[in-house]
């Protein structure tokens, strides 16, 4: 679905693939109260941060939870869609709202049909250790 996806930029015409990298929680990196997803935009790094909030907000309407596989989802299908758009305009990060969050989850389960058909994140080389794959070292920490 929208973990590895090709568009069309609105603006040049380009074609752009973008895909999943990674999920980190926004509280210990940036010290914000969101959750940052970060894809690959033809070898471009681009991070969407969901706002915590939106957790809470989706148990309290119906129940449900935003699992990862969901959250990656509904950053990818945003990415789609602010490329599409044309609101893409080359920035490293952007910033959903809550009812962003939701209104992506809601159009992601209906498509999906159910959040059990969400196809599973990729795989990293099992061969390279993701700190190696994703370039994430520790200061000092042999590369």
């Amino acid at each position: 679905m929208y973990e590895d996806f090709k568009v069309t930029d609105r603006w040049t015409g380009e074609q752009l693939h973008c895909t999943w990298q990674g999920t980190i929680v926004a509280i210990a990196t940036r010290h914000a109260d969101a959750t940052d997803i970060r894809f690959s935009v033809n070898g471009r790094s681009v991070w969407i941060a969901l706002p915590n909030l939106a957790w809470i907000e989706q148990k309290r309407r119906n129940g449900k939870v935003i699992t990862d596989y969901l959250a990656a989802q509904i950053a990818g299908r945003y990415l789609k869609q602010a490329i599409e758009s044309g609101y893409d305009n080359g920035r490293d990060m952007y910033t959903m709202t809550v009812d962003e969050v939701l209104t992506h989850a809601d159009a992601i389960v209906h498509e999906a049909g159910s959040t059990i058909n969400l196809p599973s994140l990729p795989v990293i080389n099992e061969n390279i250790r993701p700190e190696d794959e994703m370039g994430i070292h520790l200061p000092g920490e042999a590369v």
